[in-house]
Formats: C-alpha cells, sequence, structure tokens
C-alpha cells in the first residue's frame, strides 16, 4: 500500500513537473538556434542572475514563447530586443545601452577597481618598515661569552 501511495506521488511530482518546464522546442531547429540566441541576450526578471535562455521561471518560458511567436512573424533580433527593452526597460538587458541612466553599471567596476588601487597603495606607503637592530659591542662580547660558556660544558 505504501508503495503504491510512493509511486502515486512520484507521478503527481512529475506531472507537476511537466508543467514548470519549456515548452518543446519549435519544430524548426534553426528558429529554436535563433530563440535561444535572442534569449540568451536577455535577462530573466524573476531569476536576474539568469538569462531567459538558461531560467526554468514562468516569465522566461512566456518569453522565450513571445520570442519564438516575433521570429515566426518576421521581426529581426534588433527589433525584438528593442520590444523587450521598450516593454521592461534597460534592466532586461544583459548589456544595456551606455547612457546616463546605465553608466553606473559599466563604470562602477571600472571605479571600484582603482579606489581599491589607491586605499592599497596608501596603506603600503604609511605601513612602517621596523629598523634592523644591529648588536652593540656589549652585547656581541656578551653572546660570545654565553656561548663559550655553553660550548665548554660536557
Amino acid at each position: 500500500m505504501r508503495t503504491l501511495l510512493l509511486m502515486l506521488c512520484m507521478v503527481a511530482g512529475l506531472a507537476h513537473a511537466q508543467d514548470r518546464v519549456a515548452p518543446p522546442s519549435a519544430a524548426d531547429p534553426a528558429l529554436e538556434a535563433r530563440v535561444m540566441a535572442i534569449a540568451e541576450e536577455l535577462r530573466c526578471l524573476v531569476c536576474q542572475n539568469e538569462t531567459v535562455a538558461a531560467s526554468h521561471a514562468e516569465l522566461a518560458v512566456d518569453l522565450r514563447g513571445q520570442i519564438r511567436e516575433q521570429l515566426g512573424s518576421g521581426r529581426s533580433q534588433a527589433e525584438i530586443l528593442a520590444f523587450m527593452q521598450q516593454r521592461y526597460g534597460d534592466f532586461v538587458l544583459y548589456r544595456p545601452p551606455l547612457k546616463a541612466g546605465t553608466v553606473l553599471l559599466w563604470l562602477g567596476p571600472f571605479v571600484l577597481l582603482a579606489l581599491g588601487g589607491v586605499l592599497l597603495v596608501r596603506h603600503l606607503r604609511r605601513r612602517t618598515v621596523p629598523a634592523s637592530h644591529s648588536l652593540s659591542h656589549d652585547d656581541v662580547q656578551r653572546a660570545q661569552r654565553l656561548l663559550d660558556e655553553a660550548g665548554g660544558r660536557p
């Protein structure tokens, strides 16, 4: 009985998982390759760290379907990307255009790297190097005496 119940749960889980999987690819492999190429240029608005091509979120599946439909109606890649940008904003593009609103996205990493370099140089310059200590004549004689005494013991 338990085995039957477990099997039913597994089948139900698989059926639910099938709802979350992207619809089957287009019958034309060339069209599907174009869909995935465009989807690689778009950020998933749900996952935000994945492309629309890699995401399994429902919105990403819908966006791939929209791309497929638009390609089927004869729109170009540039037109589709412009449509998505107009609809969802610059954030949907993995490589947003360089303009006033996105300049921090493009230049921010370089500014942080330069700032880190400046701080590192300042830290290294402020660091004091310990002066080498030389022994006085008395210290050398005392050390020699101690060594002689230690060496003279059996």
